[in-house]
């Protein structure tokens, strides 16, 4: 069937704002939205940009804006997203985010959230001969949030980020989480300093548009609340 891609397009170094192009694609139902923007740039106007890389939902590199929603387009089918043939898929770049060119945004401020809350193990205490043993039940504590793949989906789609850039943003708490609950781990004041700041996790609002908007299903905004909780109490 056709449908109709209508792609929010911009290039700051030709036009002073965004405007909307549409085209006409042949589709199945179940081709993605990745594969409707590859026909378009392999076939119709080469000048489109977009990033994606593996494809395959691990990457995380194609988060954009469909139908108003933050998803993964190597995982949107057209099946889910229109009713009949001729029906309209919007795309737009991910908000909050500096464009850069069409749905190629500047990811600089989300990766800055990222390595303020040391996304590593940190533990100075002398290695044993061996790995540093963890149990099944301690690994499963943080099992959730070893999930993300970093496609900003989730800080992109939350209202303080947008108000508010300077916020850490929900990906950033999901990876301090990672660490400050594992077991193995002696860095979680350090990653206070920077959760505990104006700008850090006491700016969420519990509005759920993280969670709704991960491709992962991750709990994030229980991660928000349970990283919350471990500042209050610290009980490291």
């Amino acid at each position: 069937m056709q449908v109709t891609l209508k792609v929010m397009r911009y290039d700051p170094n030709k036009a002073a704002k965004p405007g909307w192009v549409s085209y006409q694609v042949e589709a199945e139902p179940m081709d993605r939205v990745l594969d409707l923007l590859h026909k378009v740039k392999y076939f119709q106007d080469g000048t489109l940009a977009f990033r994606r890389s593996c494809g395959h939902g691990i990457c995380g590199s194609d988060a954009m804006l469909i139908n108003g929603k933050n998803q993964l387009a190597c995982k949107a089918l057209v099946k889910d997203l229109t009713k009949k043939a001729g029906d309209t898929i919007t795309v737009e770049p991910l908000r909050g985010l500096p464009v850069k060119k069409d749905l190629v945004v500047d990811m600089d401020p989300f990766f800055d959230a990222y390595r303020a809350v040391k996304p590593y193990l940190i533990n100075d205490e002398p290695p044993p001969d061996r790995e540093r043993l963890q149990s099944p039940e301690d690994r499963a504590r943080f099992d959730a949030s070893t999930k993300c793949i970093l496609c900003a989906a989730c800080t992109t789609s939350c209202p303080v980020f947008w108000v508010n850039g300077s916020y850490i943003g929900p990906a950033a708490i999901v990876q301090a989480h990672r660490f400050i609950f594992d077991s193995r781990d002696r860095g979680a004041r350090e990653r206070f300093q920077a959760l505990a700041a104006s700008t850090g996790v006491w700016r969420c609002r519990t509005a759920y548009n993280c969670t709704e908007a991960c491709p992962r299903e991750i709990p994030v905004t229980q991660a928000i609340e349970e990283v919350k909780r471990a500042i209050l109490y610290d009980k490291f």
